[in-house]
This record gives structure tokens, sequence and C-alpha cells, in this order.
């Protein structure tokens, strides 16, 4: 997902653009700049290196990835049986698509600290140029072409997906988005997190700031407008960096998900056997179709 991938909410597992995004929590959905942004960093190994067991069962960008350019291809082999065209976009290169859970806990990387704040840092090149392909294709598609593609019975699209989730089971997609919830909001009353929010929120006073919890900092009014980020917001960012590392709240935080979510695992088993089976189906799908058109 370019820009428009980072939700201020939990993410959501939707077949609309296939089968959900990564999860992606505690995000300041600020976007628009004014001046020459600086280079995006690569994801660092503290974002990288983060995972909870829902991430078995649910899309990461790179499978989302995956998936589209199994569908574009698909379109384009759909319109030119059609007489019409239509132009694939261009790959994004691995190394620059998000890590499922880069902002999971909020800010991570002390490098985008530095540079964004608490904005959320730009796409990488490969995805940034993706992104506008996208839209100059919609924007230079004719109506007719529209047609073709996006009608909901009969279009390339609606039959591309069709065929990439062939033979995938029925999966409960309203059951795993209020898990997704309910598993994170039961991780921030766990007892260490709590305890570890407290260090942190001590952490943080000691910097002259005044919050609860992570949650509480990125979500700050202060923090939301449009444009660069404020010399203020970098270094209350930066301070936050450093106090997660100081009282390993990342760590704490991601053990009491990894025990709940697998709790649930464990509790619905017919249910989640079903995410994953529906999710590798379609990946191998996905991959045969790529494959088969070079």
């Amino acid at each position: 997902m370019t820009g428009s991938r980072h939700h201020d909410d939990l993410c959501r597992y939707e077949r609309s653009a296939w089968l959900g995004g990564a999860v992606a929590v505690l995000l300041a959905t600020v976007t628009a700049c004014s001046e020459p942004p600086p280079p995006v960093p690569a994801p660092g190994a503290e974002a990288r290196e983060l995972s909870v067991p829902f991430d078995r069962y649910n899309f990461s960008p790179a499978d989302i990835s995956l998936l589209e350019s199994a569908e574009d291809l698909l379109v384009r082999d759909c319109m030119r049986g059609r007489g019409m065209a239509w132009e694939p976009l261009p790959p994004a290169v691995a190394s620059d698509l998000e890590p499922p859970n880069r902002r999971r806990y909020g800010v991570v990387e002390p490098e985008v600290a530095r540079l964004y704040g608490y904005h959320v840092a730009p796409d990488r090149p490969s995805v940034a140029r993706r992104a506008a392909a996208r839209e100059s294709r919609a924007a230079h598609l004719p109506e007719k072409e529209r047609q073709a593609v996006y009608d909901e019975t009969g279009g390339c699209l609606r039959k591309a997906r069709d065929r990439i989730e062939q033979g995938a089971p029925q999966v409960d997609t309203a059951l795993f988005n209020k898990l997704i919830t309910q598993t994170f909001e039961q991780s921030r009353r766990d007892v260490k997190v709590v305890q570890t929010f407290r260090s942190w929120s001590a952490c943080m006073r000691a910097e002259g700031l005044r919050y609860a919890d992570p949650l509480a900092a990125v979500t700050d009014q202060r923090w939301q407008g449009e444009g660069p980020p404020t010399e203020e917001e970098i270094r209350a960012a930066q301070a936050d960096v450093r106090c997660k590392a100081k009282t390993a709240l990342v760590s704490v935080w991601s053990a009491a998900e990894e025990r709940i979510q697998g709790e649930v695992v464990r509790a619905h088993p017919e249910e989640f056997e079903a995410l994953k089976a529906a999710k590798d189906r379609q990946s191998e799908a996905a991959r045969a179709i790529i494959a088969g058109a070079r």
C-alpha cells in the first residue's frame, strides 16, 4: 500500500485490496511536505525483526505486492483478449517494501525519528515509482477500458481475483479483524507492559515530555498537521526511541503479544488453519502466474 498504506487504526484483513494489509498501528498519518523530503532510509533491523503470531495468517506488504503483480498480469492478458491495452505496473524491490510491523509500537528506528519525527516516512524509491505509475494509469484510463477492468461481475479484475482465489478455503475475516483488535488491546493491559509503560513515561518525563504511553506520544495533535516535522516533534520522537530502548519496551510488549496471540490461535485452530491455507494457496497461485509470464 503507498502512503495510504499507513492507517491510524489496526490494519484490517480485507479482500478488497487482497486479503488484508500488514498490521500497522500507532500511526500518525501525516504525508504531505512542501519541501523536498530527505532520503528515505531503508527499514532498520529493529523494524524488520518485529513479528507476532498473527503474521503467519495475514498478508504482509510483500505478500500483497506479489498478489497484485500476478493480478496485473492476468488483467493484461484479459484486456488483450478484449482488444484493449493494460500496462502492468513496475515491480517494487523487495528491500523497499515495508516490514509488516514497522510502526506497530510507534517509532522504533532512530534514523526515522531523526528525519521524520512521528511523521510516516515516504515510500522507498521503487514503491514510490509503482504508486506513481498506478495513479497515472488510473488517471488516463479511458472509460471503456475502465469498465472492462472494474466491472464487478465480468470485469478483468474480478476474473483475475477469482482465478487467484480458486481452491482457497473460505475464511472468517470478521473474526480475524476482531481478534487483531482485541489481542492488541489486551496486550496494552498486560501487567508487564503496563509496568514498562510507566518506566517509559518516567524516562520521557526526564526528557521534559509527558505521555502516559507510546500511543499518546505518536497521536499528539501537535504532530498531525501537514508539512515537515518541527524540531520539537523530532526531539520528542528521538526521546521516544531512546526511552523504548532504555526500558526494553518493544521486547516486553512483543512478548506479551506473542503469548496472547498464541493462546488465541490455539483456541481457534480451524479458523486459523483456514486463514493460513487461504494465504498459502493464493501466494502459490500468484507465484505460478508470475513464473509463467516470464
